[in-house]
């Protein structure tokens, strides 16, 4: 036999091997750290290395998720939030996190709560449907992987293709890989040209099916947009100057999944809303576990009117809007 005509593995370009040793320096400083409980100090000794390499490996670490911070415990002022919360609306339950030292980082420490969460309520044969937005994709960090089997992503909107880190197609993705779930995606913009397209998307391109599937939810985890023109669905331009314009004209106060609303939770009669490739949010309504994830003084309004809109049972918040629902 010639021993050339034997299949070979291929070896891994100079870059490949630079970038996996990285990786695990990496991830044996994070080992180092959160594990063994070494000081940073004390690894930059071992290792021979400057401390703050040290702590730019280990920030590394976490922006890249190789390590998922879990904290147990409740704090005292939090649990009363969250009593008083499901008394006063009905909710089933509640999560209320300790107010951050900057309002920039609310949208992180809410999608951390919303991950562990979800996490928690994990089981075989369930199946679970995401919005989408900066909150949710935050819940990446936390998302524990579990032994289950026939657990089931769905996206509850179609996909954006001009972003790809709050694309709701990319983040359902990652979230079915993060906990080992089978992905069902609406194949689709997230906004067409039409009422006629919508429906024939629908119809004639098997999308149906998957709006089946979401119907069947045993868990929907959404969150709520503002009208404001930094909010995540006005930044890629999905929604027009003009259609704004329009839309707080009517009274909107935000949106879920790009389907608008009024403060007193109506949907409204808008060319938008007949145009997004979203579960429609009245089929919903039946979810038995139906979480809301958003906060912030800015979200106040949109919030409200996202409870009525919705019929959720579940809020994640923090305790400034927490307390601002109450009063």
């Amino acid at each position: 036999m010639n021993i050339d005509s034997i299949p070979r593995k291929a070896k891994p370009a100079n870059g490949e091997r630079g970038a996996g040793r990285i990786a695990r320096n990496r991830m044996r400083i994070a080992w180092m750290y959160y594990v063994e409980g070494l000081t940073q100090h004390e690894i930059a000794e071992r290792l021979g290395i400057g401390r703050v390499t040290v702590v730019r490996n280990i920030n590394e670490a976490i922006r890249q998720r190789e390590v998922k911070i879990w904290i147990e415990g409740e704090v005292a002022e939090c649990f009363e939030l969250e009593t008083q919360l499901k008394q006063r609306f009905g909710f089933k339950d509640a999560v209320v996190v300790p107010e951050p030292t900057s309002p920039e980082h609310l949208p992180k420490v809410i999608g951390v709560a919303a991950g562990m969460y979800v996490s928690d309520a994990l089981a075989d044969n369930m199946t679970i449907g995401l919005g989408w937005g900066a909150t949710l994709y935050e819940s990446l960090q936390t998302l524990a992987p579990r032994d289950l089997s026939h657990v089931q992503v769905v996206s509850l909107l179609g996909g954006i293709v001009q972003a790809r880190r709050f694309n709701p197609s990319e983040f359902a993705w990652q979230f079915a890989r993060s906990v080992g779930a089978d992905c069902y995606l609406l194949q689709a913009p997230a906004v067409v040209d039409l009422p006629e397209t919508r429906n024939a998307l629908i119809e004639r391109c098997g999308l149906n099916e998957v709006i089946q599937r979401a119907e069947r939810c045993d868990m929907a985890l959404m969150g709520v947009g503002t009208m404001s023109a930094t909010s995540t669905v006005f930044r890629f331009g999905l929604i027009t100057d003009r259609e704004r314009a329009e839309l707080r004209q009517l009274g909107a106060v935000g949106d879920v999944m790009f389907n608008f609303f009024d403060a007193k939770g109506h949907l409204l009669d808008h060319p938008v809303n007949s145009r997004v490739m979203s579960i429609p949010l009245e089929r919903l309504r039946t979810v038995p576990t139906l979480v809301i994830a958003a906060g912030g003084n800015d979200k106040l309004e949109s919030l409200r009117g996202a409870l009525r809109l919705t019929s959720c049972n579940v809020l994640i918040t923090n305790e400034e809007t927490a307390r601002a629902l109450l009063a």
